[in-house]
């Protein structure tokens, strides 16, 4: 707390707690990126480097054969069109799904609206891996392990309670005034729905569609237990390059790296209605 000569009285750091507070922010920011560092660092190393007793800050014989080693692999491409199918079904059957549900949730009054709410928050609280073997027979029983719809379905479960309660604060932020008024100039439901909810929703969608993206993509455990190696993600295919002689860590490193490009290129298309869109649906809900 400071009092200036106009008898302002102003509160905030003192210069030494702004150094330490900022010191702390630089090096816990590079405990966070030095995995990030670490993994750049042995993709871009020879095998000989990699497992060399003394660990080098940077690779004294730069190299992409890690890279071509993971691009050839014979599983590699198909785990990746794999993933982008699983994904894209996964996180649009999720938005459509989940954005009907909020959407009737928040602006229809109707028996049990209040317990459907507390059951999408109680779902949420459930450890998925809990419901992995029951979902197995289930799948079992239709026919559906060891194919992309199976698991696309298991991650629309996965996604549907986030999705809706998210969606949910995004509508309810919407003034019914606004319903109101485009159904008094002759608007039916429908055309409220196209032409007033959805476009102002739109930013809400894109921020729910990131997390769907990520959550999807960088799943493991749930393709890895239902389908076999022709059928599974390249979170799953990472797993390959640990045998019983090893881990080659070269291009498992290098496997990372570009199992994430995806990701990198999802947030850069759609970035500018990020911030929008995770700030929009947070006042009223």
């Amino acid at each position: 707390m400071a009092r200036h000569d106009d008898g302002v009285v102003t509160v905030g750091r003192s210069r030494i707690g702004t150094i330490f507070a900022n010191t702390g922010g630089i090096l816990f920011g590079l405990v966070m990126i030095f995995p990030v560092y670490w993994v750049l660092n042995t993709a871009f190393k020879p095998d000989s480097e990699v497992r060399s007793f003394t660990p080098t800050f940077w690779p004294q014989n730069p190299t992409l054969d890690n890279f071509r080693s993971a691009l050839g692999e014979e599983h590699f491409l198909p785990s990746m069109l794999n993933g982008l199918v699983i994904t894209a079904m996964a996180v649009a059957a999720a938005l459509v799904v989940g954005f009907l549900a909020a959407l009737a949730i928040a602006r229809f009054a109707f028996y049990g609206r209040k317990a459907i709410i507390l059951v999408v928050l109680a779902v949420q609280l459930v450890p998925f891996l809990a419901l992995l073997i029951p979902l197995f027979l289930m799948l079992q029983g239709a026919k559906l392990t060891n194919t992309l719809v199976g698991v696309a379905l298991v991650y629309l479960v996965l996604l549907l309670p986030y999705t809706v309660w998210t969606l949910r604060g995004f509508i309810s932020g919407i003034p019914r005034e606004l319903d109101e008024a485009a159904m008094i100039d002759g608007c039916t439901r429908a055309q409220v729905f196209w032409r007033i909810i959805l476009p102002l929703t739109g930013p809400g969608l894109v921020a729910t569609s990131v997390y769907g993206f990520i959550q999807a993509w960088n799943e493991f455990i749930i393709i890895n237990t239902l389908n076999d190696p022709n059928h599974q993600n390249l979170m799953a295919w990472l797993l390959y390059n640990q045998t019983e002689r090893g881990t080659a860590w070269g291009p498992l490193m290098a496997g990372a790296i570009i199992t994430s490009i995806p990701v990198v290129v999802f947030f850069l298309i759609i970035q500018r209605n990020i911030a929008t869109g995770l700030t929009a649906g947070a006042v009223k809900g």
